[in-house]
């Protein structure tokens, strides 16, 4: 499944369970879903810093830089620059 999808069906399961009307299996079961989902995306967010990284490693020089890939409440990534 692809990153936005796993998002999309993470965002689907936390309105499920806000509502509160869900029976205590089924909560469990779309924790449980949630809990494997977050993972896989948080998962997917580390490969894709780094590689973020890698792509800033090299100056036009030649010379090795790296810049930590930094998250922010407002926004969904930028780098210090």
């Amino acid at each position: 499944m692809e990153f936005e999808k796993k998002l999309k069906r993470l965002e689907e399961i936390v309105q499920k369970m806000e509502k509160g009307e869900l029976a205590l299996e089924e909560s469990l079961r779309l924790f449980e879903e949630g809990v494997k989902l977050s993972r896989e995306c948080q998962k997917e967010l580390q490969s894709a810093e780094q590689q973020v990284e890698k792509l800033l490693s090299v100056n036009a020089d030649g010379s090795a830089i790296t810049e930590p890939f930094i998250v922010t409440e407002n926004s969904s990534s930028s780098t210090n620059g």
